[in-house]
């Protein structure tokens, strides 16, 4: 039964990456590795190359990677939303996503 809520409650991560980044390299693994027990739709965000990347890169140019996390059914990610987003900033932990994702199903 909990396996059927997790999968009406999907959760999305965006990862906001940038080319050459060390630490990105590491959340990608950290993220494959709770993709293998917990799947969640995913997205990835070059803060320079992206539609918004003044934005973007404004707002998280000296703090990549980061991820938000949110449910699968709220709209896309616009920078104006940040502020209020679920989120883990430079390293963390697949124990740290887990949790996080656990608070967004929830709500």
């Amino acid at each position: 039964m909990r396996a059927t809520c997790r999968l009406l409650q999907a959760c999305r991560i965006t990862l906001f990456t940038r080319d050459n980044c060390g630490l990105c390299t590491e959340a990608r693994s950290v993220l494959s590795d709770v993709w293998d027990t917990r799947p969640f739709q995913f997205k990835e965000i070059d803060i320079i190359k992206s539609d918004f990347k003044p934005r973007w890169r404004d707002l998280y140019e000296f703090d990549v990677p980061v991820i938000h996390i949110s449910k699968s059914s709220t709209p896309e990610e616009h920078p104006q939303g940040a502020s209020k987003a679920v989120k883990l900033m430079h390293r963390f932990t697949t124990d740290q996503v887990k949790a996080k994702m656990d608070i967004v199903e929830k709500a």
